[in-house]
């Protein structure tokens, strides 16, 4: 049994993993809360809704100290809010507050809001913490309110009124971004609008007030249910008011611009597709997967993707097109490759880079290693031995110096790169893989390998 460290956090209960399995504790001081979520109906609404993950009792349990054990539905790979594109984020926000808005109905009331109770699932935000509810008490403030502010309304502003690159300074905050920051950073013209000035700066106000004072603020005041369904109500209205930025990004339109023609991109998918056969995988991560083009060669044949790429407006279309077409096994996650998602909070240990989250059974990088290579200077022993690390078999594409892609890079920049050649990436990578398949892409001097690990 492996705990899973991020939940220690809640005295209601923690997660273990088991056998490639995800288990989730209910500790005896939750027992009240636990039976009153399933007796009234709310667990099976939320579940019908698609909100919340649903999961089944085991009937024995050899944890005697604890009052029952849940197996839930397991997420394929975990992703933070740090790596959702705007409005993943916005999606999230949202199904928060509606969990919220049904919990009241019930005679409930989520006891915090944290933005990493919500995963994706099926292409869909889904609430994952079944420990989240508590009984209501007339009168009682909703204790999330400050935590939904900072993990959802903080970098949903500061990504709609400055820079969507902004998401990252959760990063660094994981408890949230700070309402006197994003107070300091938002432009004055969204504190003109009433409900960001009530949510943002008379809230940052009051806990500057309260800290100083050393009271705490959300003692202050009795509020009914029906203040707290307005609250609510007025929380999504903000937030489905929020709009992306509408800016165009080198990557966000990068198949516009590819010296690719045709044939190219039908030679490519052909044999990317027939790698794909050769390997079987469950599981697939692509890296540099832009609007996830290519990905979907994989999600659609059922096979669970991944598709990582370091463009947020890249990143939104993928998603959006997900949402557009109902697709179920594709996920996109904002990843900088040469700067991955590191290993942060208490520890070092709640939220992790992504070789301990899943290992995928096949791993593409196409169009992806002269930016690795010649941007950012990485050897390619180094990069072949990073990929190789990931999973046993790999899609790469080589591209070549002739390509304009590559003379892209090289026209503001001296070429320092003289082993950057077919021979020198295969005399690289043998180090760490056996090339099981090359072929070239038709009209391009693109190579596609398929590789297996050593």
């Amino acid at each position: 049994m492996n705990s899973v460290e991020s939940s220690f956090r809640d005295p209601s209960g923690y997660v273990f993993e088991e056998d490639n399995e995800i288990y989730r504790t209910v500790n005896y001081c939750y027992k009240e809360n636990y039976d009153f979520l399933l007796s009234s109906g709310l667990c099976d609404n939320l579940v019908k809704k698609g909100y919340l993950i649903s999961h089944e009792e085991l009937e024995e349990s050899k944890f005697k100290d604890v009052y029952k054990v849940l197996k839930p539905v397991k997420i394929p790979f975990i992703s933070y809010p740090y790596e959702w594109s705007f409005s993943q984020l916005k999606d999230a926000a949202l199904l928060t507050l509606k969990v919220q808005y049904l919990a009241l109905k019930y005679g409930m009331i989520l006891k915090d809001a944290s933005a990493y109770n919500v995963q994706f699932l099926d292409g869909k935000p889904v609430f994952i913490d079944t420990l989240s509810f508590e009984i209501y008490k007339e009168g009682q403030s909703w204790n999330g309110y400050k935590q939904f502010c900072q993990h959802f309304l903080a970098p949903l502003l500061l990504m709609s009124y400055k820079d969507l690159r902004l998401n990252q300074l959760l990063k660094t905050n994981i408890d949230g971004i700070p309402l006197d920051l994003l107070n300091s950073i938002l432009p004055i013209t969204a504190k003109f609008v009433p409900s960001i000035f009530f949510n943002v700066c008379v809230q940052a106000k009051l806990q500057k007030d309260c800290e100083k004072r050393d009271i705490d603020y959300k003692k202050k005041s009795h509020i009914t249910k029906q203040q707290l369904v307005l609250i609510n109500t007025k929380l999504q209205d903000l937030v489905n008011s929020l709009k992306f930025p509408l800016k165009d990004s080198e990557w966000g339109d990068y198949y516009t611009f590819t010296n690719y023609d045709k044939a190219a991109f039908e030679s490519k998918k052909s044999i990317i597709n027939s790698y794909i056969d050769k390997v079987h995988p469950k599981t697939l991560w692509d890296f540099g997967a832009n609007n996830g083009l290519f990905t979907r060669l994989a999600s659609s044949m059922g096979i669970e993707s991944v598709a990582f790429d370091i463009d947020p407006i890249a990143c939104e279309k993928n998603y959006n097109m997900i949402k557009k077409n109902n697709e179920k096994f594709l996920l996109p996650v904002l990843f900088d490759l040469t700067n991955p998602s590191p290993n942060i909070g208490w520890a070092n240990k709640e939220r992790v880079e992504i070789s301990l989250r899943q290992k995928p059974d096949l791993i593409m990088g196409l169009a992806l290693i002269h930016h690795i290579a010649i941007s950012n200077n990485v050897p390619l022993e180094s990069i072949a031995k990073y990929f190789s690390a990931l999973s046993e078999y790999m899609i790469l594409e080589f591209v070549p110096k002739e390509d304009s892609q590559v003379q892209k890079l090289l026209a503001t920049r001296e070429d320092i790169f003289p082993a950057y050649n077919a021979e020198g990436f295969e005399l690289a990578f043998s180090k760490y893989y056996n090339i099981v398949e090359k072929k070239e892409v038709v009209n391009s001097k693109r190579i596609l390998y398929l590789l297996k690990a050593i």
